[in-house]
């Protein structure tokens, strides 16, 4: 036992590493961290629409709304949310228009949706806007909703749970 612990350490230190001072290297690392995100979506709460935040990166206006019509999370039906917005209204896209107007386009009639299917899109399209209150439009297969609409501003709770 003896000869295999000094054949041992023989051989750890004939394997060439020699013992140096501390090499520098730079500075540490340093800036901004990025901060951790949430996505607001509206979903359907008693017949009413509830800002709901899930965790997560910065998604795009079009995949934020896909996220509807994907529908709730299985924590967010246990909290009796649903989604009107059906799958097939997806993909969407989303133009950015002058004065603070976006045109959400989906990839079914718009005159099909429900009127919380519409609410959902709008409010869900303007909580993607940091800037500030919008007018949104929901278009599809080639006919526009009649007016621009506009969400009133709810504040979201954390981690998919509805907001009061």
């Amino acid at each position: 036992m003896l000869a295999a612990v000094l054949v041992s350490l023989v051989a750890v230190a004939g394997c060439g590493v020699q013992p140096s001072d501390v090499i520098p290297a730079g500075d540490p690392p340093s800036g901004a961290v990025e901060p951790i995100t949430a996505v607001t979506l509206y979903l359907v709460r008693n017949g009413r629409v509830s800002a709901v935040t899930r965790p997560g990166g910065r998604l795009s206006q079009a995949d934020t709304l896909a996220l509807l019509a994907a529908g709730p999370t299985a924590r967010e039906q246990a909290h009796g949310l649903t989604s009107d917005v059906p799958p097939q209204a997806g993909p969407f896209s989303v133009t950015a228009e002058p004065a603070g107007r976006l045109v959400v386009t989906l990839s079914t009639a718009a005159g099909e949706l429900s009127r919380l299917a519409v609410e959902q899109i709008v409010c869900t399209a303007a909580a993607t806007v940091p800037q500030g209150p919008v007018e949104v439009t929901v278009a599809g297969a080639g006919r526009k909703e009649p007016a621009p609409s506009t969400c009133a501003p709810l504040t979201p709770s954390v981690s998919g749970t509805p907001s009061p």
